[in-house]
């Protein structure tokens, strides 16, 4: 690759969330919903995209907006957001989107003539008889459509959502249908697909229901379907055998504050929803996710990681720093605190909700307005116990670290060698209005290291970078 790659993959003002990523003539495009920074609801933005060559994927390129909500005919004045989207190249050659609008019932779609648009508009997935499905008042809420073409040219489409909570279920279902060859026409379907939390208990799916974020991929012969469970920070897989069947229960492709990884039941970063899908690039499967920022929900960022499948089985990837970098971080230079895969207090996390984060937490936020492109985003108030970690780097003589911090802090910032592991630095911070560095010898053997960095004193410090250096001695 040209340059390292870090998570979150894009820059530090984009805030794409519930990514679709989709390999189209040797670029991998990654389709999504468009959050604001401190938004104040999900998806404010209008549709961009962003694509890299298949075998670079730290050359990210900006392809612009791609669609406009107010180009949707019931959002002339764009009052409503648009969800979580999916593409697809036709059999006709041209790309479709599939798209919902917010709290509303249908499922739109786009076309394009290139991968990245523009997209127009035209049409809604319609029932054979032409009335619009989902219109009617006693029909299922359709909810983030994921798009699927077979190698027989069979055009599937899956959809749906489930309550967060045992009760009613609402108008809320997981479904699969098939089209008819001009994108639109139900075929046949639509029917239910995965059990919701309504109907998981006493099913193999009891521990990991349905929620939302369908997508299918079709691998050695087999259809595997990613969702989001009831839980929200993690996404799921299953298989069947064909594109309708009966999908069974796999596993967890990831979650985004690594519940699970080595049997772990606590969170080490601050959980929210998830979204997202794997992807075969360059010979390597990756899983695309977002995590949240800002200590709420409603600006989200892009991740991935590279993900172990061995043949059969998706094996739950950890969460890290290096995401798709095919290896750890450089021991030298300058990074981002933003890039920490780890960001816990003394307590533990919580819900990325600001009704349930007190000033003992710290964050991921920015300084400047929504898509200001200076580098900014830096972690915010870490406090007495505040912890954020990094993961992986491969040290070979760095001797030396300093961090670049601001607030009123007067204590230290102890970094360890992994979690809970030895210290091998400890740099007493000043206190500052403005940006400064503080910096201290560092004691790491040379090999692949995780780096934890824990504020200990009084009052709080915000996070902007780190540096590794080597110094004669």
């Amino acid at each position: 690759m040209q340059q390292q790659v870090f998570n979150p993959y894009l820059p530090s003002y984009e805030y794409i969330p519930d990514g679709e990523p989709r390999v189209f003539d040797g670029r991998l495009y990654i389709y999504g919903s468009h959050d604001c920074f401190n938004g104040d609801v999900y998806c404010q933005n209008d549709y961009v995209c962003w694509s890299a060559p298949e075998n670079d994927l730290s050359d990210w390129r900006y392809e612009g907006v791609i669609y406009r909500k107010t180009q949707d005919p019931r959002n002339r004045d764009g009052a409503h957001a648009m969800w979580a989207p999916d593409v697809c190249r036709g059999n006709d050659g041209r790309y479709y989107l599939y798209y919902c609008l917010d709290w509303l019932k249908e499922i739109a779609v786009a076309v394009a003539d290139a991968p990245a648009g523009p997209f127009e508009f035209l049409d809604f997935v319609r029932w054979p008889d032409g009335r619009i499905l989902g219109q009617a008042e006693d029909e299922i809420r359709q909810f983030d459509p994921g798009i699927f073409i077979d190698d027989d040219k069979r055009i599937y489409l899956f959809s749906g959502n489930s309550p967060r909570y045992p009760g009613p279920r609402q108008d809320k279902d997981s479904l699969k249908m098939e089209l008819e060859q001009d994108m639109l026409t139900i075929k046949q379907g639509p029917y239910h697909n995965l059990p919701i939390i309504c109907d998981a208990p006493g099913t193999e799916y009891e521990e990991h229901p349905f929620f939302e974020a369908s997508s299918i991929r079709k691998i050695n012969g087999k259809y595997y379907f990613v969702y989001s469970s009831t839980w929200m920070h993690e996404l799921c897989w299953a298989v069947a055998d064909s594109p309708l069947g009966d999908y069974h229960f796999g596993g967890v492709l990831v979650s985004n504050c690594d519940i699970g990884v080595d049997g772990r039941s606590e969170a080490l970063n601050y959980r929210g929803n998830t979204h997202g899908s794997v992807a075969l690039v360059n010979g390597k499967w990756y899983v695309f996710y977002h995590r949240q920022t800002n200590r709420h929900f409603f600006s989200r960022q892009a991740c991935a990681e590279e993900v172990l499948f061995d043949g059969e089985r998706f094996h739950q990837a950890p969460i890290t720093s290096c995401g798709l970098n095919g290896g750890p971080l450089r021991g030298e230079g300058r990074y981002e605190a933003r890039i920490a895969c780890h960001l816990f207090t003394r307590e533990g996390t919580c819900e990325s909700q600001p009704d349930q984060q007190d000033e003992r937490h710290p964050a991921f936020t920015q300084d400047g307005p929504d898509r200001e492109c200076d580098p900014n985003q830096y972690i915010q108030n870490m406090r007495d116990g505040a912890t954020a970690g990094y993961k992986w780097f491969a040290f070979d003589g760095a001797n030396r670290i300093s961090v670049e911090v601001r607030g009123d802090a007067r204590g230290q910032m102890v970094v360890r060698d992994g979690m809970g592991g030895p210290a091998v630095a400890r740099l007493p911070l000043t206190p500052g209005e403005i940006w400064h560095e503080c910096a201290a010898p560092l004691q790491v053997e040379n090999g692949t290291k995780a780096l934890y960095f824990t504020y200990e004193g009084d009052g709080s410090a915000d996070f902007m970078s780190f540096t590794f250096s080597r110094e004669s001695r």
